[in-house]
């Protein structure tokens, strides 16, 4: 399975997540792709559409290698095992918690502006990215989604890993995927458009979501 684009992956997905329509739901685009792919369920499902804004911390000498991650309003989750296991000192994560807490600040004034995060409490949180690799920043923003007060928690990708089931079931409470591929290189060969979504494609989305009209029915 092929996808033209993020906003095509995105309404394969809305037709997979009807069964969300009764319930109080916000979508998470993870930015920046996420954000596309999410903008379409949001439209589908009437619901509005936020970023959520999470920041991976990688080992300092393996950038791609999580030890952790960050979210708003002071959340973080750390990998203790792994960074016992790796002798990561104290000094060194704050470090990195430093210079991503700096992109985080930046990326929130970028898509938000002076608007608060998100009211998750109680709420079905839909966690939406373009496409799922190592699972490590999908994994992170589903517990931080739970620290944040959601109720429940769905997390969506049009794509990702044949295990992903087993790698997510104890951090949300449902998985809804497009395809599942046998051989899995990287998300990019599942589109046929992948180029990165710029900064103001995203703010131009959030807006729109914000100004549209409530009580639109499902797949209007």
């Amino acid at each position: 399975m092929r996808f033209t684009d993020r906003s095509h992956a995105g309404r394969v997905l809305a037709g997979m997540l009807d069964h969300l329509g009764n319930e109080p739901t916000v979508i998470l685009g993870l930015p920046r792709g996420g954000v596309p792919v999410g903008y379409e369920i949001a439209r589908h499902l009437a619901a509005p559409l936020e970023v959520l804004l999470v920041r991976k911390l990688g080992v300092p000498t393996q950038p791609e290698l999580a030890m952790g991650a960050i979210g708003e309003g002071g959340v973080r989750v750390l990998d203790e095992r792994r960074i016992e296991r790796l002798g990561i000192r104290p000094e060194a994560v704050e470090r990195v918690e430093r210079r991503e807490r700096r992109e985080l600040a930046r990326q929130a004034e970028r898509f938000r502006g002076e608007a608060p995060p998100a009211d998750l409490g109680g709420k079905t949180a839909v966690i939406v990215d373009d496409g799922i690799a190592t699972g490590a920043t999908a994994r992170a923003a589903c517990l931080i989604t739970r620290r944040l007060g959601a109720g429940r928690v769905v997390l969506t990708a049009p794509v990702a890993p044949r295990d992903a089931s087993a790698i997510f079931a104890e951090v949300a409470d449902e998985l809804v995927v497009a395809h599942t591929p046998r051989r899995f290189a990287a998300i990019g060969m599942f589109y046929r458009d992948f180029r990165p979504t710029p900064d103001a494609t995203v703010v131009e989305m959030l807006e729109r979501s914000r100004e549209r009209a409530p009580g639109q029915g499902p797949g209007g």
